[in-house]
């Protein structure tokens, strides 16, 4: 990834469509997206009018079999046919650097984002190439992770820190979490207390299937308190140990992760980052491979939707 790379931009006079959801859609029959996204990494569509009414016929061709959010750990509200808000964080804050599900023993190949309402100011989706996050990563740490990540999450039974199991699961049942857990190489135990604890051991970069590329694909910084900056780990350190927090991190054999590190991670991956700013009826789809994504501060009310695709 060069210093000058942006996201393909697609309008009407480009595509040679007429400036509606339906040019866009006949647009869309003409494209193979997912070769386009190996080659772009991401492409924003801008300028034909769509609407929440009409959303669903375009990520109907955009994200072929969409994905429910299961084993998200990120808050969010559905909103469709497997279309969530995106992450709802305060927006005082930054949101620093990911791919989505990349904990997970399954992940989305590509996500979509529709902006249906932009903010006053700021609220930008930054984009960072995985290539050239883990080439700016020190040595040091990059030969540590070459074992991979081992991620802890720790998930109430209705009331607690964080979020319960039947909204990560998107379920009530527990033979139905038990019944998902069990494909996912993961380990599992039901608490005294109704949560649920589920341990995974996850590679720390991933090689993408189309370009061969090699990128960084963990969340370490997210899920390690220091990536949430120094008062705040430091408050969370009063109140709970690491393993007991909501989610937490080491390395694969156990080893913890200095807080440096973390803050190494999301630093780097935040100034290698472009920023595309929204308008509202703004599309955007990304190779969730290929990039990281996160979002910026913003003003102002900000609804973006977000929905993902193998």
């Amino acid at each position: 990834m060069n210093e000058d790379w942006t996201p393909l931009e697609i309008d009407p006079a480009a595509a040679g469509v007429e400036a509606s959801p339906e040019g866009l859609l006949g647009h869309l029959g003409g494209l193979d997206v997912g070769a386009l996204l190996a080659q772009e990494k991401a492409v924003v569509f801008r300028g034909f009018g769509i609407t929440p009414d009409g959303l669903g016929e375009v990520f109907d061709r955009l994200l072929p079999d969409r994905l429910a959010y299961v084993h998200g750990n990120s808050p969010r509200t559905k909103v469709g046919d497997n279309v969530y808000t995106s992450t709802e964080y305060p927006p005082e804050y930054t949101i620093s650097m990911h791919n989505e599900l990349s904990y997970s023993h399954a992940w989305p190949s590509r996500l979509a984002f529709y902006c249906q309402r932009a903010p006053e100011t700021g609220g930008a989706t930054p984009l960072t190439d995985g290539v050239r996050w883990l080439e700016a990563l020190d040595p040091d740490l990059r030969e540590a992770f070459a074992g991979g990540v081992r991620y802890l999450q720790n998930l109430h039974g209705g009331r607690g820190l964080g979020k319960s199991w039947q909204a990560t699961f998107e379920t009530e049942d527990p033979g139905e979490v038990e019944e998902f857990l069990r494909g996912t190489e993961s380990t599992w135990e039901w608490r005294g207390d109704g949560g649920l604890r589920v341990v995974q051991v996850r590679p720390a970069t991933h090689r993408h299937p189309v370009t061969g590329a090699e990128v960084w694909f963990n969340q370490a910084d997210q899920w390690h308190p220091a990536g949430l900056g120094d008062e705040t780990a430091a408050a969370l350190a009063r109140i709970m140990p690491a393993e007991d927090l909501p989610q937490s991190v080491t390395l694969a054999d156990g080893t913890p992760i200095p807080g440096e590190w973390a803050v190494q991670i999301r630093d780097r991956g935040l100034a290698a980052a472009v920023d595309v700013d929204w308008h509202a009826g703004d599309l955007m789809v990304i190779d969730n491979v290929l990039l990281g994504h996160g979002r910026r501060p913003f003003t102002g009310p900000r609804r973006v939707l977000v929905a993902m695709s193998q």
